[in-house]
């Protein structure tokens, strides 16, 4: 059970984050309308952006040394607590449909497990010891990337989760919104995103977590630029699982080769729906057994497929 001294302790270490700091300015604001709390947080977004900016040379030097690991079969691994653990969670999931990775890729670790999602799972976010048995569970190893993400960069679990993933030998990057934090500090690649304190003294959803979310969609986003899952700027990789997929596939192809309806189909039928093979199969004028040998040879990089199905 949690001591008095504990507790004193705690309120210290908070009393000392920008990200929990008290803004007299805003102490009424309970009294304005509707719209002009609206305009200040708005205002306060506005901000974020331009925080993230300040780290980009080592957000991009974080993804340079993660793709390297992906590239040999390494894991991008998140792992966080609260609304950190769910963004985290929430940038994985998203990786298969969009990217039509693995599930086991991209993962997302959260305090708790998968009832934190929704509910709170109290005292979890304290352990380091839980971040290191959930590690361990997934048979973490040297080739994967833990990310550890917290607001505060204090929490344990993930401060925990990115000295064990250390220990273990694979690459570790901490990313927090507090300047000079522990977590960045356990990191190799730390990434401190330095967006003041919140419009709601403590609530680390709002511009924390906004700051969170861009820096996610990047490593994601920008990691499967780099590993072959887009062309120019198309997902060519998308899984197409639904009616609006499927109709995103075809449009896809079509953006890619400007082809007619019926090539588009008779590719797509050829190449078993895969978007990346069914362009190669018109762009490159390949059969679907040539096309998905190419594709092999490139690692999945469609553009080094082209070129090497097109005659010198």
């Amino acid at each position: 059970m949690t001591s008095t001294a504990d507790h004193a302790h705690l309120r210290a270490q908070l009393d000392t984050l920008t990200t929990e700091a008290f803004r007299p300015e805003l102490a009424e604001i309970d009294r304005r309308s509707t719209l002009e709390i609206a305009r200040t947080m708005n205002d306060e977004d506005a901000r974020v952006p331009g925080a993230v900016a300040t780290q980009l040379p080592r957000i991009a030097a974080a993804i340079d040394a993660l793709t390297a690991r992906m590239a040999e079969g390494g894991r991008l691994i998140y792992a966080g607590a609260g609304t950190a653990g769910r963004l985290g969670v929430l940038d994985a999931s998203e990786c298969p449909p969009t990217f039509n990775t693995d599930p086991s890729e991209v993962l997302g670790l959260i305090a708790g497990g998968p009832t934190a999602m929704v509910t709170a799972v109290e005292g979890a976010e304290d352990s380091k010891t839980l971040a290191a048995a959930d590690l361990t569970a997934l048979g973490l190893t040297e080739r994967d990337t833990v990310v550890g993400i917290s607001a505060s960069g204090r929490t344990p679990y993930a401060v925990g989760a990115v000295e064990h993933a250390r220990r273990v030998g694979a690459l570790t990057v901490g990313l927090s919104c507090n300047a000079g934090s522990a977590l960045a500090a356990a990191a190799e690649h730390g990434i401190e995103i330095v967006v003041g304190p919140e419009l709601l003294t403590g609530s680390t959803r709002l511009k924390a977590g906004t700051a969170q979310k861009l820096v996610l969609n990047m490593f994601s986003t920008i990691t499967m630029i780099r590993l072959g899952k887009t062309y120019g700027n198309l997902m060519v990789d998308v899984r197409a699982s639904n009616d609006k997929l499927q109709a995103r596939s075809r449009r896809i192809v079509a953006l890619a080769t400007g082809a007619s309806d019926a090539e588009i189909e008779t590719a797509l039928a050829a190449a078993d729906g895969e978007v990346k093979n069914a362009i190669l199969i018109v762009l490159g004028q390949v059969d679907a057994p040539s096309a998905a040998r190419l594709l092999d040879a490139s690692r999945g990089h469609l553009r080094e497929a082209l070129e090497a199905a097109r005659p010198a």
